[in-house]
């Protein structure tokens, strides 16, 4: 039986919090524009959700934390 897409989530994230962080981006991402890593219309998915989780489990993406903002140095 195929599970559904909370169940393939609850799977994957599996409480890691890097893992729900990396989703959460890439998914704002897709709502925002951003084209999926994958034909998504050829394996007729259109839910960014969806999009996003099959790219992270495809390996397509990883999380890069971000550079700390450079503070002024007081001389």
């Amino acid at each position: 039986m195929e599970l559904t897409l909370p169940q393939r989530l609850q799977r994957y994230v599996g409480g890691s919090f890097e893992r729900t962080v990396l989703l959460q981006k890439r998914i704002r991402q897709l709502v925002r524009g951003d084209a999926p890593l994958f034909d998504a219309e050829l394996e007729h998915i259109d839910n960014p959700i969806e999009i996003a989780l099959v790219e992270v489990e495809r390996e397509l993406v990883e999380l890069v934390e971000e550079e700390e903002e450079k503070k002024p140095t007081l001389d």
